[in-house]
């Protein structure tokens, strides 16, 4: 009899009449399919230059929720959605069943890849399952803003003995392994727009590195500096011929975005006028010895999106504010590291990062508001934590007298790391105040711009804590994380949390809303009709499958194998 896994691999049957997809029409739930259901259409034709690919299976992302809520008023979003509609889907792998004549000396039926989301062509953000439909839907094609956009080609191969889910998650994963790969600069930006302030600071002042030959800004703007530094600075200015003005206004200063802003004193309300100016990647440096008189209000929307980092030092050289304790974005090995929000899809990657990674924490705190959830990560994760050697401690805040008495000894010592999945400003505000000296805050999670957090930045140049953010991921990032699961150094099949056929997409969606469930929603778009299943509930469902998951609730390869050869037409 012949096996419908090795056939289904092997992409070279007749292909179907009829393409079955989730058009999303506009903002909400309404909106999606219709009659909410899938609807079907034309199997796609392609060109010479093209390839038909088959969607084997999508993960379901919270970003998929902000398309659905927001509707054309997406950013990513282009187009008129009522006559032009979405189909969703950018986690997701694929198989090529049909290549074009002018292509068959690169690719062949049955050839596995990945893609990277972000796609750019002409310079424009046309990313997969944004602009370009994507994976919840049968079959796509692959034309050449896919496979000769700005960056080249965004498909990348995946090994035939990789899992589909496994493949398609490395997509969210990607992101995951990123957040701990960020690069800042030690100094200002050569070529850039540098701002400097006085805020009372008295000095004296200088800047050993960054404004020389070697490197300096292209132009340089001065508000209420003193005198002497102003004078050495107009000097240096001279012989380096860099543009340099006095700006009489904080309020306005002649140019919209700045590289680097400097202020020389502790001065809350003076940050909060300036470092709106801030340019992406922007860097903030406060130069001061004595503490702010208030928190200040940080905008962590673009410490996530735009990269804005605040650091600083107590003088004299503001040099030393970038280069004495560089912007670390690796965990500390042997320190103590909290995720806050850990008992969701993103948290749990991070967790399992942080105890599989060689230069592990010695202590991992992970809390959540959801006890279901965070019974799970505790049942997923802290045996393995503890057989490494890490104390694993997990804590829900809403249980206050015994989240307190876990969380005390550190509110004394502080934690190195901290990483926030969960995007409320008040978290976010609690958690910095957890910083070590020289530890490390990251704003994972997606905090619209202009969300505002108040933050004592006095600790940047007093204790040189600093505040990162992060969003998204590169094509390198996700080849990185491709090999890593392909190599066995990550499992990115541990995220699964719950499958279903295509027919069960809108209640996925539904459910990645509602956080439903502790990891990911897989959706295979080519199965027979299978609905929502949590992945312990397969020993009711289908036991031959759960028979192949890892302690009878960790999805696997083998696994998928079973269902497959179960639940393929």
């Amino acid at each position: 009899m012949p096996d419908k896994l090795t056939d289904y691999r092997r992409a070279d049957a007749s292909l179907p009449e009829r393409n079955r997809l989730w058009p999303l029409y506009g903002a909400g739930f309404e909106n999606l399919g219709r009659e909410g259901q899938p609807i079907e259409v034309e199997t796609p034709t392609f060109g010479p230059d093209e390839l038909l690919v088959r969607h084997d299976a999508v993960g379901l992302c919270f970003s998929d929720i902000k398309i659905i809520r927001l509707g054309e008023e997406h950013p990513r979003i282009y187009r008129n959605m009522k006559e032009n509609p979405v189909v969703q889907g950018h986690e997701v792998s694929m198989t090529v069943v049909g290549v074009g004549e002018n292509l068959r000396d690169q690719y062949a039926v049955g050839d596995r890849f990945i893609i990277q989301a972000d796609i750019y062509f002409d310079g424009v953000n046309l990313a997969y399952g944004y602009e370009i439909q994507g994976g919840l839907s049968q079959y796509n094609v692959i034309d050449r803003r896919v496979l000769n956009g700005d960056d080249g080609n965004y498909l990348i191969p995946v090994q035939p003995e990789t899992g589909y889910a496994e493949s398609a998650l490395t997509e969210p994963w990607a992101c995951v392994i990123a957040a701990y790969e960020l690069k800042y600069r030690t100094g200002l930006k050569a070529g850039g727009t540098t701002w400097i302030v006085g805020a009372g600071g008295q000095g004296p002042y200088t800047i050993s590195a960054s404004f020389d030959e070697t490197s300096h800004p292209a132009r340089m703007l001065l508000t209420d500096v003193p005198s002497d530094f102003a004078a050495w600075l107009k000097a240096r200015a001279e012989v380096l011929e860099v543009e340099i003005a006095d700006v009489a206004d904080a309020s306005s200063p002649p140019v919209e975005q700045v590289d680097d802003i400097v202020i020389l004193g502790a001065d809350a309300d003076l940050i909060e006028t300036v470092s709106p100016r801030l340019a992406d990647f922007g860097i903030l440096a406060l130069i001061a010895d004595e503490p702010l008189p208030r928190k200040v209000s940080v905008d962590v929307g673009r410490v996530h999106y735009n990269r804005w980092v605040t650091v600083g030092g107590t003088g004299p050289d503001i040099a030393q504010a970038y280069s004495r304790v560089p912007v670390r974005s690796t965990l500390r090995p042997g320190g103590a590291a909290w995720f806050v929000g850990a008992g969701g899809p993103m948290g749990r990657m991070h967790v399992q990062r942080a105890i599989q990674i060689a230069d592990h924490p010695a202590t991992i705190v992970c809390t959540d508001v959801s006890d279901l959830r965070l019974n799970d990560l505790c049942e997923s994760f802290a045996a393995e934590a503890r057989a490494k050697g890490i104390t694993f401690i997990c804590a829900n805040p809403m249980q206050k007298e015994v989240y307190a008495a876990e969380m005390a000894p550190f509110k004394q010592v502080g934690f190195d790391d901290i990483i926030v999945l969960a995007p409320v400003p008040a978290v976010i505000a609690d958690a910095v105040t957890y910083l070590a000296p020289k530890g490390v805050m990251n704003v994972f999670a997606g905090v619209a711009r202009g969300t505002v957090a108040e933050i004592d930045l006095s600790d940047a140049y007093l204790k040189d804590t600093r505040v990162i953010g992060h969003s998204a991921s590169s094509i390198d990032d996700l080849r990185l994380m491709l090999h890593q699961a392909e190599t066995g150094v990550l499992s990115p099949n541990r995220s699964v949390a719950a499958l279903g056929s295509l027919d069960a997409a809108k209640e996925g969606l539904r459910a990645v809303q509602d956080t439903v469930y502790p990891g990911k929603i897989v959706i295979y778009p080519n199965i027979k009709d299978f609905p929502l299943t949590a992945v312990p509930d397969l020993k009711d469902a289908l036991p031959n499958v759960y028979a192949k998951l890892k302690d009878g609730r960790e999805w696997t390869v083998e696994a998928e194998e079973e269902f497959l050869r179960m639940m393929l037409p």
